[in-house]
Parts: structure tokens; sequence; C-alpha cells
């Protein structure tokens, strides 16, 4: 296959696929062709899952995939095909764990090599085309694969039979182990606060990942036990990564980890999904101590989201690369002579101020840090606080102007239902906690794009690029959209959201449900599976499906009433209470949904009439707390009846001195209804988690 003509992958939706299109590679995506071609030719099929904004898959790319040669042994000996993993999330997650298990690591490129059975035989990561590193070159390890299935056929079988039959019982591992309560998810609280990086906060060493399951469990633990060290974690991991190097000082957002353990040089790549998923982190933090830190990294990084990531139609795309014009973090870096040419004599102060230095802390050039506190810079610049927040203001804003002009990095444009969930329900804690209409206004539009779009009949659809949809829905997608209507829902307070919501659960038991435990398979009834149908119960970058799904009946049982939705999250959590409790690493946002099941029950009502301003006043001050156990209610007196259909009891609920008024039942007792803001506030202050 020459370089110049395109293969079978320009015609795929996926950016990660269509960077591949000019491979001289003869790919294939996942799909009949490629399978049934290697059944029949009785080849071996070469696996390549990677993602489009990953640097090594473009650095495998560029030294195996592009050379004539290495694609010329690959096209004669194996049958070859690239998956996007975000986009067949159940097969990453499938060949992941073979690699983990054949080779005792992972991460992409992930290479795997499948008998046309699609079991495993031999897999890794990134190989090198010659001899490096203590890795194989990848030309020798084509053609030693090859020999092996065509001469030894038996040891191939026995190997990948192996492997599938561990990846078979990690799938169907029993469930079982001690309770959840209060004592035990304490001691997983205890064990995830052991791993902490006491002076750069964090969890371990280098590679550090902001890990934000981690920190939102760690403080909904807080909401239920008052334990200040496991605030002191959050706060203080808060803080490192906001004047880290993993922070995008100028533009704001999250890169996806830093290569140190102090939060400084970062892997340049930025993920919808981290971004979203530190949102509501920092906020939860700045509702429990005000920090004004905590607030406006929160915004920072929500305005990056609607200024970068927001596609036309309203949904959000998928992640930036580390790369830009080829080379890594350009776009982000800067030399010391750079800050001179821009700010001129003001130069020195910004390189104190942003820890820049002629020699630079990456390749020669400087990635922007904070390395001191406002006050310290203050003190260090001679002026007050108030002049010195404005110099860095104005510093940033000249650099920033200096760095629009450059080359921006590839932009991966796939619109993952399951992510836009996430990032809706980040919007909408915006709108929540800070005021600001335009979160709610964007998360509004992007729910109801992929309702539009993405929604078809009563099948959820997981993508939409280059203006087509693809690939059936999974349980993550399912269940983060209906947990981001629900939160659209306690934004402004249309049963639209609760209703549609509740029709996606409808869909979820349909197609995912198991009925002998009670847990939810990842990959729907009528859908294709590669070797297992599991249940991916792992927290990891992202929620798991099954943990999505018992935060979401939760929800659904505290509004309804329905005890087959009480049933649902319980079974949920009984299944894998066993893993969750030896891995609380694994099952972070899983143990903050058990966390929020043992807190006492929390009812706020609000009775009134949109538009009357002392009811937006109690509204505000509802969502001003950090209260993750509340069930949150308005009862419009001018169309009450579309609520009263969808909830039980709310009919009770009226009007006081024909005033609008707020009803709080804590730990089933209820108190007195009042209309004064104030008066609420001081109630729901009560609530605050006792000191351990």
């Amino acid at each position: 296959m020459s370089g110049k003509t395109k293969n079978r992958l320009a015609r795929e939706t996926s950016p990660y696929l269509r960077q591949h299109a000019d491979n001289p590679v003869d790919w294939y995506p996942w799909g009949p062709e490629a399978l049934e071609r290697a059944r029949r030719e009785d080849k071996p099929i070469f696996l390549s899952i990677g993602y489009s904004t990953c640097h090594w898959c473009h650095v495998m790319a560029h030294e195996c995939f592009e050379n004539e040669a290495i694609a010329a042994l690959m096209n004669e000996h194996f049958i070859n095909i690239k998956v996007d993993r975000e986009e067949r999330p159940d097969l990453d997650e499938t060949y992941m764990t073979a690699v983990q298990l054949i080779s005792g690591r992972g991460g992409w490129p992930m290479s795997v090599f499948l008998s046309p059975d699609l079991k495993p035989f031999y897999a890794g990561t990134y190989f090198p085309p010659e001899e490096r590193g203590g890795l194989p070159s990848f030309p020798r390890l084509l053609l030693a694969l090859s020999e092996v299935y065509r001469e030894k056929r038996e040891t191939v079988n026995q190997i990948s039979n192996e492997v599938e039959a561990r990846l078979r019982l990690l799938a169907e591992r029993p469930g079982g182990g001690p309770d959840l309560n209060p004592a035990t998810l304490n001691q997983a609280a205890n064990l995830l606060k052991q791993d902490f990086d006491r002076i750069n906060g964090g969890f371990g060493g280098a590679p550090k990942f902001p890990r934000a399951l981690e920190l939102g469990f760690l403080l909904t633990h807080y909401r239920a036990t008052g334990d200040p060290e496991a605030l002191e974690v959050v706060a203080v991991s808060l803080e490192k990564m906001a004047w880290g190097g993993i922070y995008d000082q100028l533009g704001g957002g999250f890169h996806r980890y830093t290569v140190d353990g102090a939060w400084v040089i970062p892997h340049f790549e930025k993920m919808l999904y981290d971004n979203a998923l530190l949102v509501p982190v920092y906020l939860a933090h700045y509702q429990i101590s005000e920090s004004p830190l905590s607030r406006r990294i929160a915004m920072e990084t929500l305005n990056f989201v609607l200024r970068e990531f927001t596609s036309p139609e309203g949904g959000f795309y998928s992640a930036w690369d580390a790369d830009s014009e080829g080379v890594e973090g350009k776009y982000y870096i800067w030399s010391h002579q750079e800050l001179a040419e821009i700010l001129g004599p003001e130069a020195p102060r910004a390189a104190v101020a942003f820890g820049v230095t002629p020699q630079g802390n990456f390749a020669g050039r400087n990635v922007l840090t904070f390395p001191y506190s406002l006050e310290e810079l203050a003190s260090r610049l001679n002026l007050s606080g108030a002049e010195t927040e404005r110099l860095v203001g104005d510093f940033k804003a000249r650099l920033w102007a200096a760095r629009e002009k450059r080359v921006k990095p590839h932009r991966d444009e796939k619109i993952i239902t399951a992510l836009n969930g996430l990032m809706i329900t980040a919007l909408c804690l915006g709108t929540q906690v800070l005021g600001e209409d335009k979160y709610y206004q964007a998360a509004a539009r992007a729910a109801r794009f992929l309702l539009s779009t993405l929604r078809q009949k009563t099948r959820l659809w997981r993508i939409f690029a280059d203006g087509r949809v693809n690939i059936p829905g999974f349980l993550d997608d399912y269940a983060g959209l209906a947990n981001a209507l629900v939160d659209l829902f306690e934004t402004d307070f249309d049963p639209v959201w609760l209703e549609t919501a509740l029709k996606l659960a409808q869909e979820m038991e349909d197609l995912f449900l198991d009925e002998e435990d009670g847990a939810f398979f990842y990959v729907a009834r009528d859908q294709e599976v590669a070797l297992v149908r599991g249940k991916n119960p792992y927290d990891q970058a992202v929620p798991a499906g099954n943990s999505l799904a018992a935060w979401l009946f939760w929800r659904l049982g505290r509004y309804t009433g329905k005890e087959r939705f009480h049933a649902r999250w319980e079974a949920i959590l009984r299944r894998f209470q066993s893993q969750a409790l030896a891995i609380p690493g694994g099952f972070a946002h899983y143990l903050k949904v058990a966390t929020i099941t043992h807190l006492p029950p929390l009812e706020i009502t609000l009775v009134g009439v949109p538009g009357d301003l002392r009811l937006k006043e109690l509204v505000a001050e509802a969502h001003r707390h950090f209260l993750p156990e509340r069930r949150l209610l308005l009862k419009n007196l001018r169309d009450p009846e579309p609520l009263d259909r969808l909830i039980p009891g709310i009919q009770d609920y009226s009007l006081v001195k024909e005033l609008p008024v707020a009803y709080v039942c804590h730990h089933y007792t209820c108190q007195p209804p009042t209309g004064d803001p104030r008066e609420l506030a001081a109630r729901l202050r009560a609530l605050s988690p006792r000191r351990t």
C-alpha cells in the first residue's frame, strides 16, 4: 500500500483513526470485515488502541506506522486493526486487562496480538523501530510473533486460553465481603489518606495525577464525619495543583498529569473529563472553606471549557493534544528572553511571579507556575497585596495575548455522551455555587443537543463526530447523562429533566441489568462483546458505569419514593463492596456514593413562583452549602401538575402567608417553614459535620 493512498480509516468519524488514514499500514477499523478476513486467512490480528491526544501514540505512529518497511511486515503477516479507546471503552477495558496480565504494565498506545478468535497471546504498549531501552524492535517482534503463530500454534492456544480464562475470572468475580457501614468507610478513607503526599499534596509520587474522584470521596467523608485530616488532604492538594504547572496559569484548565511529584512539569494534553471532574471538587471546597483560590480555579476552568471545548452544536469536545506543531508543550512554554520581549522592564518581576529562569525547567524553556503565595510575592516585590494582584493580572493578560498568536494544539472534536454528562454536571454546580447563569445556559444547551441528536427513539448513542452519530451507548453514557439531567433539574427545577432521567433509567434496566446479582453490565444485551461481557466496576480516570448507576438510582429513589430504585442502588453497592474496601483507590466514586447513602436524609423543599426575588434568594441559599445528601425541590405554584405526577407528597407543601417558603426536613424531622433566607442559612449551617 502506498503512503500516498488513504486507507480505510479515512472513512471513520474518529479523529484518532483519521490521523492514521495516510499510514502505509493496511488498517481496518474494528468490525466484521477485519474479523472475518482474519478467520478466513487464519492470520493473527495486530490490535492497536490509543486516542488522538496521546503523545506516545503519535511517537509510535511516526516511528513505525509511517515507516514503509515496517508497514509491509505488518501487512504481510497480520490483519491490522486500529481502535479509538474513547469510542470503544469496552474493547479498551478488556484488552488493557489482558495487557496487564501478560506484561505486568499497561498504558497507551496499546499493542495486542490476537488469534482470529480474538484471544490475546502477546501484548505490550509502545514498541520502538529498533531495540531501545530494553524494548525489542517492533520489526523483530512482528517477525517473531508471526513465526510463533505459524510454527507453535499449540503454545499460542495455551497462552491465549489462559488469558481468556483469567479475564473471565476477573469479570465474574463474586461479590460479598464486609458490609459497607460508617466504620468500614472510615477504614477506606484512612487507606487513601496513607498515600497522601504531605509536602506536595496529591497521592503518591511521580507521575502524579489529579485523582479528582479520591478527593471528592474525602470531601464527602469530611461531610459525614468532620474528619479534619480528610479536609486537609483535599485543601493542600487543590492549592498545590492550582499553583503548579499542571494548571494552565494563563488559560485556565488542567493538564492530564505531571511527570514529577511536585505538579511542575505536565504531560500537556488537556482532557475534558479531568476538568469536568476537578471543577466540582474545587466548588465543594469553596462551599466548605470560602477559599477565593478554589472559587477562581473553578471559574477559570469552566471558562476554559466554554471557550475552547464547546462545539457549534453545544456539545463538548474530548481533548486537546500535548503537542503543537509537532513539539510537546510548545504552545505553553516560555523562554526567559520571550518574557523580556513581551513585558519589557517588568519582565524580572514576572519571572519571579511565574518561576521563570534563564535555564528553564523544561527543555531550556519554562512551564509557568506560581511558586509563591500572593502574600509572599508581595513581600518579594515590595508591593501591597492589591498592587501585586493587579500586576499579576496584567502579566497574565499580556502573556495570554501573546500566546493566542501561537498555533494551538490539535483538538479531538469527538463529542462523547458520558463525558458530556460529567461536564453538564460541572456546569450546573458552577451555576448553583457561583450564581453564574452562563454556565446553566451552556449546560442546558448541551443537554438539549445530546437528547435531540444522540438519543434516537429509545436508544442512546455514544459518539457524535464529523456530523454523524456512532457506537451504541454504554452504561456510563446512559448513567452519566441521566445524572446530568438530575443536576439540571436541581438547577432550574424543570420537571422535564427529571422525567427524561427516569426514562433513561428504565432503558438502563432493560439493556444492562444483570438480574442475578443486581449490578449492571457495561455493554448492552444486544451489543457485540469481545471475549467477556463484564461489569467494569472500577472508578479510574472517570467514574465507572456502576457507580454512576448507583448514584442515579439513589437520587431517583429520593425523589420518587419508589422502592425499585432503592433496591437497585443497594444491589450495586452490595455487589462490589469487598473489592471497594480492599482497593479504595479503584472505587473512589463508588465509596463517595456509599458514604452519601449513610448520611441522614435531608430534604429541602421550596414553594413559590419562579421570578420572585425572595424565592431566588432562598434558592441561592439552598445551593450555597455543601450538602451532597440533599434532595432539593421547587414546587412551582404556577404549574404544579408536572411535579405532582412525578413526586409523591409534593402536593402537601404550600405557601405560608403568601410568601415563598423553604421547608427543611433532616433525619426524618421537619422544621417549621421559613421565608427568610437568613433563617434558612442558619438552619443549613447547623447541619455542618461534627468534628472527630
